[in-house]
């Protein structure tokens, strides 16, 4: 990715420096393992582990040795086992190439991932926060670009926020699909390295086994991940393309951030223009188009050929760039934001009361006209003020349609009674089981262990007395009594107590 759209933190994860050193990790944990199980002789791993390293100065030598070789494994391989003098010759014992690739991708995958869910939170807790601050901030909800209902601009924002929130959780369901390992020499049949190694390796640097592999982790993984990260684009730009919408001229109800000594235009000075939402947009047609070549990357030549290897070395240091840089580009249009609540006020008079129809379409329904008749009544009034410049309640009230009583109920807010019940799923309360609650959680979820730090001042709520005083002495946490049915909103966070260990259910859908 050109350094325009990159950055630094990413920039690393995807460098060459990183990348030999996350292979030297997997070598010297499979000789961890092999010594013991009594393979390789004893000392060998505490020797070779104070002797490898990979600096600048390796990766000169191993790119030279590429030049002989064309084969970066084997230039890699190399110059380990001339660094480690006598017992180099136990470097890459029984493997082949993909066992080590493979591997340390996937340690790249997860440290790459956990920049981005952590770039991801920050950007949450944003959102939610403007969310509630624009809560009372009236606007026209437009469908097909049209004026429709007022909404609240706080009722947009946390649609997004939700919107990533699901990006979120699937982004870790990527995380837990793409932690899979494989040490299993030439075709996966271990002919040259037992699973006793693989298992313990892999145990070491934290990374799962590959239940059946072939020469390589299979890439029905990967491309589920990269097809993620091309959501989380399409989310991104779905909001960036309604600031650009929103910030033209004759809507201007929010203007993405303009800093000091800006220039919009070269041949207009007045120009103000949305050029950080249209980078995002564009950029995230780029993150999308990946998702291609990484589903052309799951069909392979029986058990394995090496098409795959040149797509991925562009494509996953370049998605993940890409969606690291559009995070923080959009935290910063969220910062900076200008949201006009004056303008989103007057350009109700645009619809000269036309959004009071659908109330209308229903006050006459409760007077006894059937739907359709009612239907063709509005909408002929409706028409007819729109043509002649009228106002739409105005006419309604001189064709004496609804009495001044009724007429007084057809207000902005109320189309918006109901909102403080959305924004009321979105409180985060705190339920504690014993057991997983399936008849309460929509869809899938995974369980993550908490620390007792990290649940230090929430306010705990559980309906279980036993499990409450069992918590509270076993883990002197404080826990509060909650006596009502529990029906579990989005925001609500659900832990399990399981042997003096709290586990947090995280739901992703």
């Amino acid at each position: 990715m050109i350094k325009r759209y990159s950055t630094k933190e990413m920039e690393w994860v995807w460098s060459e420096l990183n990348r030999f050193s996350k292979m030297l990790e997997v070598e010297l944990a499979v000789l961890r393992a092999q010594e013991e199980l009594g393979i390789v002789p004893r000392g060998t791993y505490e020797i070779l582990k104070r002797r490898l390293y990979v600096d600048e100065g390796v990766l000169r030598k191993i790119k030279e040795r590429e030049r002989t070789f064309k084969h970066d494994v084997l230039s890699f391989v190399s110059v380990l086992e001339e660094m480690g003098g006598e017992e180099g010759k136990y470097i890459h014992f029984g493997l082949t190439s993909s066992d080590v690739l493979d591997t340390a991708l996937a340690l790249q995958l997860v440290e790459g991932l956990n920049l981005l869910l952590e770039e991801l939170k920050e950007v949450l807790k944003l959102l939610k926060e403007k969310a509630f601050k624009y809560k009372e901030t009236i606007m026209m909800g437009r469908t097909h670009g049209v004026h429709a209902e007022p909404i609240t601009f706080g009722l947009k924002l946390l649609s997004w926020y939700w919107e990533l929130r699901r990006c979120e959780g699937r982004l870790k369901v990527a995380r837990e699909v793409a932690s899979y390992g494989k040490i299993s020499s030439a075709v996966g049949t271990y002919s040259n390295v037992p699973p006793e190694v693989e298992e313990r390796a892999l145990k070491i640097l934290g990374l799962k086994r590959e239940g059946v592999s072939t020469q390589i982790v299979p890439r029905d993984r990967h491309a589920f991940l990269i097809l993620n990260l091309s959501l989380l684009g399409s989310s991104l730009e779905r909001f960036a393309l309604e600031i650009r919408h929103l910030q033209r001229t004759e809507v201007l109800e929010v203007l993405e951030p303009f800093t000091e000594g800006q220039r919009g235009s070269s041949a207009m000075p007045h120009k103000k223009n949305p050029i950080l939402s249209e980078r995002i947009c564009g950029l995230s047609r780029l993150l999308r188009s990946y998702s291609i070549p990484a589903m052309e990357n799951v069909a392979l030549w029986h058990e394995r050929d090496i098409s795959h290897s040149s797509v991925e070395r562009v494509i996953f240091p370049d998605a993940f760039i890409l969606s690291h840089y559009l995070l923080k580009l959009f935290k910063f249009i969220l910062e900076g934001m200008r949201v006009n609540e004056d303008r989103m006020r007057e350009n109700f008079k645009f619809s000269k009361n036309l959004f009071f129809s659908s109330k209308l379409l229903l006050k006459l329904i409760e007077r006894g006209y059937s739907r359709d008749e009612a239907y063709d009544l509005v909408q002929r009034v409706a028409l007819k003020t729109w043509e002649e410049g009228r106002d739409f309640l105005e006419e309604v009230k001189r064709e004496g349609l609804l009495d001044e009583k009724t007429l007084k109920e057809l207000t902005l807010e109320s189309f918006l009674k109901n909102k403080d019940q959305i924004f009321n799923r979105f409180r985060g309360r705190c339920f504690l089981f014993k057991e997983i609650p399936l008849e309460k959680l929509r869809g899938a979820f995974l369980l993550e262990e908490v620390s007792l730090e990290g649940l230090r001042g929430e306010e705990i709520l559980c309906g279980d007395e036993e499990l409450l005083r069992e918590v509270e002495e076993k883990l002197k946490v404080k826990v509060k009594l909650y006596k009502r049915e529990i029906s579990l909103e989005p925001e609500d966070q659900v832990l399990i107590y399981r042997g003096g260990r709290i586990f947090k259910v995280l739901m992703l859908t």
